[in-house]
């Protein structure tokens, strides 16, 4: 959520920060409803002095024996409370229309971040790893012999419907050793501390994210009123929601593998075929909550963890900036890391790391109290996938695929399948 005092101080600056991202100006609304709200309190708070200056008079007309002054401020009296009463309304309403509305809009691209409409206009930072040249024509994961005796999606869809899978033996297997895999990483060489959260989180904990309350449709809510987790961000993020963290404290590095549930609303017809874009998924997820000054150097340091896991696992990536017309609704600036995907023959999403500015830390009231004394401060936040586990598995069948219908398999996975190295053209572990 967005400082009034920003809007209010550089109204210009922020519609230019809003106009590089689709949005049309909107401090002119803001700063009118802003307007109105203090207006109301400072109304309501006059009013009240009135009334307290009225009330100590009351009881001296009395005992002067004073019976209409007393009448005239006893009505006075009645007549501030209502005023007050009306005008705290009216201030309400102001605070939920101007909370309403900074809900409503997306954070502000950082100065560095390129201009663009769409995901053409992304910016290349660098590659690691070369395409392996395969002397066949490599297929997709599920058309691989090996991989697709483990994935069966004629089962998930009469169990849940299109875009859900059922992993069956070797597939299963190796899915579960990915995501241990990539723990054992963040947590013994990268410095994060492993957490285990819920998927079902209050609609607060949505909002504090900023998937709620704009992306409604993208998330799943039960009867009761919870709503499942579209990443572990949601619950790693609100574990400082409404907290005043010691600047010692600082920073925070939290990870956890967790399902993860989107309605992948309006992606229709988008990577239909196999599992790529599931409903249902899992992601080893990645959250630093830090001091501001430090979070820009956070984001390099947070990208650089995710690429480690490609690089252990030796899969070709490249990393890219996302411009503004690309980048999520909460984010100040996104690093992609795309996988290669023989297959497919094209760089394809496996992570997304974004630093999030005091914005998400605004939602929640997250602050730290500076060392050497002074305001409580708002917290940085950042998050990113480290990394999603399905198309990480995705990754290792179509770079290890061989001719025969079999997938050799990353040496950083041999401990974690009990010395086994690849998977038969059958689907076995050998």
């Amino acid at each position: 959520m967005h400082d009034i005092r920003f809007i209010r101080e550089t109204p210009q600056a922020f519609d230019a920060g809003l106009a590089r991202l689709g949005v049309a100006s909107s401090s002119s609304e803001i700063l009118a409803v802003d307007e109105a709200r203090r207006e109301a309190i400072a109304k309501a708070e006059t009013a009240q002095a009135e009334r307290n200056a009225a009330s100590k008079e009351v009881g001296q007309a009395k005992a002067r024996g004073d019976e209409a002054e007393f009448e005239r401020l006893r009505a006075l009296v009645a007549e501030k409370k209502d005023e007050i009463a009306r005008l705290e309304e009216e201030a309400k309403a102001g605070d939920e229309k101007l909370r309403d509305l900074l809900l409503g809009l997306p954070n502000l691209p950082y100065d560095d971040v390129p201009d663009g409409a769409d995901e053409d206009a992304n910016v290349e930072i660098r590659r690691w790893g070369n395409p392996r040249n395969f002397d066949f024509d490599p297929k997709e994961h599920y058309e691989i012999p090996g991989a697709a005796a483990g994935l069966d999606f004629a089962t998930a869809a009469k169990l849940s419907g299109s875009r859900f899978v059922v992993l069956r033996g070797a597939m299963a297997r190796l899915h579960r050793a990915l995501a241990q895999f990539m723990l054992d990483t963040h947590t013994t060489e990268n410095g994060l501390t492993e957490i285990n959260t819920p998927v079902l989180v209050r609609e607060e904990a949505l909002v504090g994210t900023s998937q709620l309350p704009k992306f409604a449709e993208d998330s799943y809510q039960t009867r009761e009123g919870w709503w499942l987790i579209p990443t572990s961000e949601v619950p790693l993020t609100n574990t400082v929601r409404e907290e005043i963290l010691e600047e010692a404290q600082l920073p925070i590095r939290l990870t956890a593998h967790s399902l993860c549930f989107r309605s992948e609303a309006g992606s229709a017809g988008k990577d239909t075929a196999g599992m790529l874009r599931q409903h249902q998924f899992e992601k080893v997820e990645m959250v630093s909550i830090t001091h501001p000054d430090l979070s820009l150097a956070e984001h390099e340091r947070m990208t650089a963890c995710a690429e480690g896991i490609l690089k252990k696992l030796g899969l070709p990536y490249r990393t890219v900036v996302l411009c503004t017309g690309d980048m999520g609704f909460g984010a100040r600036k996104t690093h992609d890391i795309e996988v290669w995907l023989p297959g497919q023959n094209t760089y394809r999403e496996i992570s997304s790391v974004s630093v999030c500015g005091d914005f998400q830390a605004r939602r929640m009231n997250a602050r730290f109290r500076p060392e050497g004394g002074g305001r409580p401060e708002f917290v940085h936040t950042l998050n990113g996938s480290g990394v999603a586990v399905g198309r990480c598995l995705i990754a290792v069948l179509e770079n290890g695929q061989q001719q025969d219908g079999s997938v050799a398999l990353p040496e950083v996975l041999h401990p974690y399948l009990n010395g086994k190295t690849r998977v038969t053209a059958e689907g076995e572990l050998e």
